[in-house]
């Protein structure tokens, strides 16, 4: 597919362009953001990161055949290929979208955002789009969905870059042999700062939660929250569709940002943009009745003038209020009739590495659980512990390179709601892990853990997994937190090939005599 340069800036917001090229008549082949990945004929993206500056790789990027290159920092020696904006990530973003005609514009597109539950909440409205009958498709840390091709949106969990997003987006417009109509978009934090999902046209924001998380990246909680507080300025910023036009905002009443969410919509979109869910009976949608056991929950949904009976196999407070967002989202905000929603929530059996069992023929319990922040691991902890009867044995650690405040705290939930606990590695990247588990000691310390008696010490993730089988007795449950689906775990800047799920079947196996999976190879 090949579009004209001058197609692309002029979707730019006007002022960004601070110099371009005489030429605006070139072809452009493709966008890509990787020096690397450059083809003839395509636009190379150079973006200021963390570590790295795109603009060190121009010229590779030029031998490698590109036509354009779009960045932030003078380039004068090029000026016959240079656009120099004022901020190269948002206007890749726009010119990714303007190179595949803006499919946004031809969806309803559903954003789903918040610290915890924003993989299952996306899931569950996937489910209750399905089961009404729609033709829909996801966009998420995990995967893409479209039709019936899943694929893997990479190894640690964070939204694609806006190349990848957009490209996803218009295979869903161009499916065939029908198009999709809607799509379930996951929104992180870097996602949004990095204006990953700028430009795709949202049409309801969904809100879980905003709890302490990614501050080493945004330093502070009320940037962190602005930042998730950025889908409902795409929404207002969003064009009119054939489609259809809600503009909807669906907060979690439940969750102390619902507040300043709120207030921020009053000011930007029409009354009555606002629906909201969660266990105060003051919620617009609030369930009633609620039983849960160990094969999952139960409860009457009660909105306005309505109340349906709703069954699922998840179980957990924490998967309750994410049923509540999506039968809220599909409901409220899309208008899908209350007993079809009850469908969907019903077909959605879980998502992979999120309350996962682990059976493998043994006694106790075991579970692979992505929890990885302070608030995620205290819920996993308390939903367990009111349906495990025997002791819970939890597994988990803190990554490296990340936020460091919130090592103690998980470290004092483990403490304060698990039996026993094993510290251990997670993406210790490029920082010392044994620095990591003594920071995880001193919470633990502090809320009256004792090394070798409630909590251990062990660096090597396999062999804590281990320990935790061998100490597990037959009504017990071992939970390994932290990694979830993920396939890969970073030691140094190497990312070494990793499932907890595989590891956890092996250390099972190995416990029973029987034959299971290898355990995986780290490098400690």
């Amino acid at each position: 597919m090949a579009v004209l340069l001058s197609e692309l800036l002029n979707a730019l917001p006007r002022g960004m362009i601070l110099a371009s090229p005489q030429d605006l008549s070139i072809s452009i082949q493709g966008i890509v953001l990787d020096s690397r990945n450059v083809k003839p004929g395509f636009l190379f993206a150079a973006l200021t990161g963390e570590h790295v500056n795109g603009h060190q790789f121009i010229q590779s990027a030029i031998q490698n055949g590109a036509v354009a290159v779009v960045g932030n920092e003078p380039q004068r020696h090029i000026a016959e290929k240079y656009i120099q904006v004022t901020d190269s990530r948002l206007a890749l973003a726009y010119i990714s979208a303007a190179y595949h005609g803006f499919p946004g514009r031809e969806l309803t597109v559903i954003g789903v955002t918040g610290t915890d539950g924003k993989t299952t909440t996306v899931n569950l409205i996937y489910s209750i789009l399905k089961a009404a009958g729609y033709k829909a498709g996801i966009v998420s840390t995990v995967n893409a969905i479209i039709g019936d091709e899943i694929r893997d949106t990479g190894f640690h969990v964070t939204t694609p870059e806006a190349p990848d997003v957009q490209n996803y987006l218009s295979q869903m417009v161009h499916h065939q042999p029908e198009p999709l109509t809607h799509v379930v978009l996951e929104a992180t934090s870097h996602g949004l700062a990095q204006h990953r999902v700028t430009a795709c046209e949202f049409d309801l924001a969904v809100y879980t939660n905003i709890t302490h998380e990614h501050l080493d990246y945004h330093k502070t909680f009320d940037a962190y929250r602005d930042v998730k507080a950025m889908l409902i300025k795409h929404l207002v910023e969003t064009v009119d569709k054939n489609c259809g036009n809600y503009r909807r905002v669906v907060l979690n009443r439940d969750d102390e940002s619902c507040t300043y969410l709120n207030t921020l919509t009053q000011k930007s979109l029409p009354v009555g943009s606002v629906i909201s869910y969660g266990l105060d009976s003051q919620a617009d949608f609030h369930p009633r009745n609620v039983f849960s056991s160990q094969m999952g929950m139960q409860f009457d949904l009660s909105y306005p003038g309505n109340e349906i009976h709703i069954a699922t196999s998840l179980w957990g407070v924490h998967n309750l209020s994410n049923c509540l967002a999506a039968l809220t989202a599909t409901i409220g905000g899309l208008g899908i009739e209350g007993h079809l929603a009850a469908v969907g929530i019903l077909e959605m059996k879980g998502v992979e590495g999120r309350m996962e069992r682990i059976e493998c023929g043994q006694e106790f319990m075991a579970i692979v659980d992505f929890a990885h922040t302070p608030n995620a691991l205290k819920v996993a902890l308390e939903t367990v512990r009111n349906i495990v009867p025997g002791r819970v044995i939890a597994v988990f650690g803190s990554a490296g390179l990340r936020d460091r405040e919130k090592r103690q705290t998980m470290a004092e939930n483990a403490a304060k709601l698990a039996d026993l606990s094993i510290i251990t590695a997670e993406d210790p990247r490029t920082e010392s892990l044994d620095v990591i588990l003594a920071e995880m000691t001193r919470g633990m310390e502090a809320n009256g853990a004792v090394e070798g008696k409630t909590f251990w010490r062990v660096p090597d993730r396999r062999e804590a997994l281990r320990l935790a089988v061998n100490m597990a007795q037959p009504t017990d449950l071992v939970i390994a937190f932290g990694k979830g689906h993920e396939q890969s775990m970073c030691f140094g800047q190497i990312e070494y090939p990793w499932d907890d799920r595989t590891a956890l079947r092996a250390a099972i196996s190995e416990y029973l005599g029987i034959l299971g999976p290898d355990m995986p190879y780290l490098p400690i």
